[in-house]
């Protein structure tokens, strides 16, 4: 399965694409909104996971922008997000990511709302 990552810190963005690497997928990674958008629209990975506080292009106008267009509006997005506060869940959900999974990461988690998302798996 592809993934594309998009996310700016590189510590979070290095220890994320190492341990989904082992799990065997296939990573990508883009360190702004606007990157990881063209990534996808080249790319059309099975599952984004997409930071929400990003340089160039904020994550909640990627998502809105990704999910705007036919090539990419089917590809689930997971928003990232160290603003855990009440309504933000909704407001990533809003702005067209299909699920939210807060910082500090917590993998098990993580590797279970990708499945979650993942081609065939009935919730897309």
């Amino acid at each position: 399965m592809r993934l594309l990552l998009v996310e700016d810190h590189e510590e979070i963005w290095d220890f994320l694409s190492r341990r989904l690497k082992r799990r065997g997928f296939d990573v990508a990674v883009a360190t702004d909104g606007q990157s990881g958008v063209d990534q996808a629209r080249a790319i059309l990975p099975d599952v984004i996971l997409l930071d929400m506080n990003l340089p160039v292009l904020d994550g909640w106008s990627a998502a809105r922008l990704l999910k705007s267009e036919a090539a990419t509006a089917a590809i689930p997005i997971i928003a990232l997000t160290a603003h855990a506060m009440s309504g933000d869940k909704e407001k990533a959900i809003a702005a067209g990511c299909d699920d939210y999974h807060p910082k500090p990461i917590d993998f098990a988690l993580l590797l279970t709302q990708i499945a979650e998302h993942a081609p065939g798996s009935g919730t897309v």
